[in-house]
């Protein structure tokens, strides 16, 4: 009998999909580590642009936070208020974590960065501030070593990457934790300090061999050579472009924030899996899907998963009240242990 060829389809994964089993872990983690007296917790949102993409983020936010058992505060400002109001949410006890819709001076990075210091390290629920950044990119998972009970906030588009790929089995649970992406190829298309860069290093972090591409050139970031380095390499690869780096990469992942742009399909490697993180189509749909094996056309529902995973984490990470009990403790201690 002949052996009939087994058809090449792609598969089409949601955001709502990868979303839905972090959810549920996220309301799990809160009911464990905070006792019910206290209340639903409250993320406060400051929206300082007219991006409409981040009022879209903001009606996303608020309708999961109060599926969820959360409170969302959304608070529209004059961007030359926004600093005060930020410094007053730090200030308020009622407040738990503080989220600032990013970029506020278009052509400023530099006031953008001061406003992601003056949140306060313990309400950062972006991991945006200098600490959390400088954990992140030394590969450093705890703010209070050597007890190592507050682990530290990763930023949320680039976890709720990692969170995807991990969904989609990427990552290769059979080797060590931090070393799941060993032999994997990836790309990264936008290099932003807030988005792009952070999920190179958290790539390569964990052993893959990332292409950071963007309007400037290639970068190549790996683990470096030797039996255990501490944190990623990065490399300038003179001369490289897309043409170079797809058509070696297992995985392409795109976030330019522009209508223009579109991944070249016919550079994809067959089979490869494609991520969108833009709140534009990077990738021609219909092209890419005769190409990738899995296509993920977007992931902000997996960012805003991620953003309460980490509300929770700070909820976690606060100082102990005097009589928590023992089974409170461990909660505490082993809230999201999987990173």
């Amino acid at each position: 009998m002949e052996s009939q060829e087994v058809p090449k389809t792609c598969k089409v994964i949601l955001a709502d999909t990868i979303a839905k089993k972090l959810l549920a872990e996220v309301k799990e983690t809160l009911a464990s580590v905070q006792s019910p007296e206290a209340g639903k917790p409250t993320l406060v949102a400051f929206l300082a642009n007219d991006d409409p993409a981040a009022g879209q983020y903001a009606d996303w936010s608020k309708k999961t936070c109060e599926e969820n058992g959360f409170n969302f505060d959304l608070r529209k400002v004059d961007k030359e208020s926004l600093e005060e109001a930020v410094v007053a949410a730090n200030e308020d006890d009622a407040v738990d974590g503080i989220l600032v819709y990013y970029p506020i001076w278009r052509n400023n990075q530099q006031q953008d960065r001061y406003i992601q210091e003056t949140v306060a390290l313990s309400k950062d629920v972006e991991g945006l501030c200098h600490t959390h950044l400088f954990n992140m990119y030394h590969n450093i998972r705890f703010l209070d070593p050597p007890a190592n009970t507050k682990k530290s906030i990763l930023p949320c588009t680039p976890l709720a990457i990692v969170k995807a790929l991990e969904h989609l089995q990427i990552y290769n649970p059979i080797l060590a934790y931090g070393n799941r992406l060993f032999g994997k190829t990836i790309t990264v298309i936008n290099r932003s300090e807030v988005n792009g860069r952070p999920l190179a290093a958290l790539l390569a972090n964990d052993g893959a061999t990332v292409y950071s591409v963007d309007i400037n050139g290639v970068q190549l970031f790996t683990r470096g050579s030797g039996i255990r380095a501490p944190r990623h390499q990065v490399h300038d690869k003179e001369g490289w472009g897309l043409k170079d780096v797809l058509p070696l990469s297992d995985v392409v992942i795109s976030g330019v924030p522009s209508e223009d742009f579109k991944v070249p399909t016919e550079l994809i490697r067959e089979g490869a899996v494609c991520i969108n993180f833009s709140s534009y189509r990077n990738f021609d749909g219909p092209a890419v899907k005769e190409k990738a094996s899995i296509y993920v056309p977007s992931t902000g529902k997996v960012t805003i998963a991620v953003l309460l995973r980490n509300l929770v984490r700070l909820i976690a990470n606060r100082p102990r009240p005097e009589g928590t009990s023992a089974e409170s403790e461990k909660a505490r201690n082993e809230a999201f242990q999987d990173g």
